[in-house]
This record gives structure tokens, sequence and C-alpha cells, in this order.
């Protein structure tokens, strides 16, 4: 990671609370330049660029927490009117007897050289090319219609974060997308699907063409849908809808839920949640990975953890607060917008590939359904209750066969992840990551 020199301005709202009676404060200083460029029909739609610098401070007084967020940072007489404000908000809030800083000796000696960053981001007319290659290839596909547009965007952001008790440093890093839109058939007939590509380097994006052609391929495929009939059958998620399952966990094993008592887990520390052989890591310090960070929302050592090793659930998500009503530490987990208080959350989350290609996962299923699209969610934290509509293929003698819309699956969430078997297709494409999930015995509501 290459050395970022710290934003001043952290330091001195910190320093303008301390003057102005706060106990404890730190501040998060988030500056940066995003492109946007969308294109349809081959014809650019918008062009949009933006420089920004968002500034959040939290102050602590006499155990009670406020919080203040501010964009228009250039007038310091401002800057001091919006601290003091802070402040007077804080003495006016509950107490909080485990509202504070970190503990001494949390925090990294150094921030951990964990790469984040390309060596710049792409130009407005780069942007434009990918997004025009991208729908280009999806048009060319037999059977597409029309467009909803192809859009390209990158990211330079820089991060600093600095606290009372000395904390001062910050890292930057880059963010690159690329997606299409595509319709096919038509009247009442038609169907919409996509395909896209994040990355934190532009070397790692997925070629544009293979983008156009994967939404394509999609959407054609999703023609003439039938309903499903209503059975308990295996249900298997793809990637990128299977990956929701994983945020589902880390809500579950979040510890401000853990210590409310607010979670169907709250109990289940130590006891095993998945099949043998099953585990899933939440890794920080994954080079060049989405939510990678050198360190957390509040200045926090990280490291890679083993949330779910060999099927036994091993460690809850915590941030320090969370950590103090658990009487536990800090699990490096403290997630933070600039307006917002820290809250634990995770990292790169991703559960481990399996040993059977998703062909073999699904060779075995007589009746079953294949699910590439998640509609709403009905999801009940304390139960584990879950239900959700879903479009996909029906699974018949192990293959998949036609197009499905308009069903439904449920079930509940600690039978869910007792039933789960993964193939060995993962790839790291948001953050948060799973390979395709075979979970048997949902039920599948349809005509």
């Amino acid at each position: 990671m290459t050395h970022v020199s710290p934003h001043p301005l952290a330091a001195q709202l910190v320093e303008t609370a301390i003057r102005s009676g706060a106990d404890e404060a730190d501040a998060l200083i988030a500056a940066g330049t995003a492109l946007d460029v969308s294109v349809r029909k081959a014809e650019t739609e918008s062009i949009e660029r933006s420089e920004s610098l968002q500034a959040g401070l939290r102050v602590i007084v006499g155990g009670r927490q406020a919080s203040v967020a501010m964009s228009d940072v250039t007038d310091e007489a401002a800057r001091t009117e919006l601290v003091e404000r802070a402040v007077a908000m804080a003495r006016v809030t509950p107490e909080d007897p485990h509202a504070g800083l970190p503990e001494a000796g949390s925090r990294p000696t150094a921030p951990v050289a964990v790469p984040l960053s390309d060596a710049a981001i792409p130009t407005t007319e780069t942007l434009g090319e990918w997004a025009a290659a991208a729908e280009e290839a999806a048009l060319a596909v037999p059977g597409i219609t029309n467009t909803e547009g192809g859009h390209a965007g990158a990211a330079d952001t820089t991060l600093t974060l600095s606290a009372s008790d000395g904390f001062d440093a910050a890292y930057r890093r880059t963010h690159h997308s690329l997606s299409v839109s595509v319709v096919a058939g038509t009247g009442t007939g038609m169907e919409r699907d996509y395909d896209y590509s994040t990355a934190v380097r532009q070397a790692d994006l997925t070629n544009p063409a293979e983008v156009g052609r994967l939404a394509g391929a999609r959407t054609v495929a999703r023609l003439e849908p039938r309903k499903a009939p209503s059975a308990q059958v295996p249900v298997v998620f793809e990637p990128r809808v299977a990956a929701g399952m994983l945020s589902l966990l880390a809500r579950a094993i979040s510890g401000t839920a853990v210590a409310r008592g607010t979670t169907f887990l709250k109990d289940r520390m130590g006891s095993r949640l998945f099949p043998q052989g099953i585990s899933i890591t939440d890794d920080p310090l994954r080079p060049f990975g989405h939510r990678s960070r050198p360190f957390d929302g509040e200045g926090v050592a990280v490291a890679s953890r083993l949330v779910v090793d060999d099927g036994v659930l091993r460690t809850w998500l915590l941030d320090s607060r969370s950590a103090r009503k658990l009487d536990l530490v800090s699990t490096g987990s403290a997630a933070r917008a600039p307006g917002g208080v820290p809250e634990p959350g995770p990292s790169n989350l991703f559960l481990s590939a399996g040993a059977v290609t998703p062909d073999e996962l699904l060779s075995e299923i007589r009746n079953g359904f294949y699910v590439t699209e998640m509609l709403g969610m009905s999801f009940n934290l304390v139960t584990g209750d879950y239900s959700r509509g879903a479009t996909g293929y029906w699974i018949e003698n192990g293959e998949k066969t036609h197009p499905v819309s308009e069903v439904t699956v449920a079930g509940n969430l600690a039978d869910m992840f007792r039933n789960v078997t993964p193939a060995d297709d993962l790839t790291f494409r948001t953050g948060i990551d799973s390979p395709t999930l075979r979970i048997d015995g949902m039920t599948v509501a349809g005509i």
C-alpha cells in the first residue's frame, strides 16, 4: 500500500471538538473523485464527474455520544459552529456507558500494507468505450430486441481517520464498474436481465464484450417463463444471489444484534450451523479486495478471521461498543460512513468453494428450482424465517429446463444453513461472495 498522508481537516475537527468540551472525539474524512458514463443505443446519454469531500465527526461527552456530518468545510467559522453543536447534542443524549474510542492497545502500530488501489482511474472516454462495447455485444445476441443501456464508472477515494487519542492515518482505494441491461421479446412477452463486473483494479474487470454477451444470453434464456408447482424441493442459488445468504449471516452475527438479543443466533456461538467442511472467512486484508482495509472504521487493527470453521460458528462481528456490551474485545469489524457512528459489519466475507462442480450439484436433483434473481425481502432476524420472490429455471432430472417466474422461496435460515452444499465456482465479485449453493428442503410457492 502506497503511503497516503492524512487529510489535515480530520485532526483539526478533533482538536476543535476537544477545545469545545468533548472528552473524546474522532473524525472521518472521505475525499475523492468519481466518474460515470451511460450509453444507450451507441449514443452517450450522460457523463458525470464529481469531486467530493465529506466529513463526519463523533464526540463523546460524559458517556454520551453524538455525530454530525458536513460537506461544506471551507468556512472555518461554520465548522466551529457545527462542532460546538455536536458537543451540545451529546450533552443531552442518553448516557451510554459502552460508547467511546477503542481501548488502548487495539490500534495498529502501523497500518497494514494491503494493496487497495490502482495507479489511476480511467478517463471518461475510456469508460464510454467500455459501456458501448458491452452494449454492442449484448445487442448482437440473437433475440435481444432493446437495450436499457451500458454503464461504466470509476472512483478514487482517500479515507482519513483521526482520533483524540493520537490515531491519525489514511488510505486510498479505487473502484471500477461496468454493467449492461437489455431486453428480449416483444409486447407482454418481454424479459429483462443484466450482467456486471466490479473491481478495485481496472485489469481485474471482466472484458466488456464478455459482460455484454452474458447479459444478452441471460436475457434470452428468460423468454416464455412458466409457473412452478408448489413443492418442497432442493433450491440452487447461482453465485450472485447466493451471496445474499452471507449478508443475512453477517446481520445475524452482528455484535449489535447479539447484545440486544434480537438475532436467532444469539446463543449459538461454538455451535454447528453448517455441515462439516464448510468454512466462511472474513478477510479485510485480501489484496485488492472490494472491502479490504488496513484498519476498521474506528482505527482498530484488522486480521483475517474464520467466522465459520468446519461448520461451527467461531466469532461474532464486533466493534468496540458491542464488544464492551458483551464483555469481549473488538474483532476490528467496525464499519462507518462519514455521517454515522461505527457499527459492526463484514469486510471481504466469503464461503469457501466446495468439491463439486455446479453441474454435479444439480445432477442428483429430480425436481428443483435454480434461482438467478431475487425480488423483495421478508426476513425475521429474531426467528430466522426467510421468504423472497425469485425467478430462474426449473430443474428436472439434473438439468435446467424451462424458465420460471413469479415464484416464492421460503424456509428458516437455521434449517437452510444446515442443508447447504457449495459448488467449486467461487469468484470474488463484490466483497460478499459465495459459490453456487444447493439448499435441500426449501419451500417453493408457485401455482
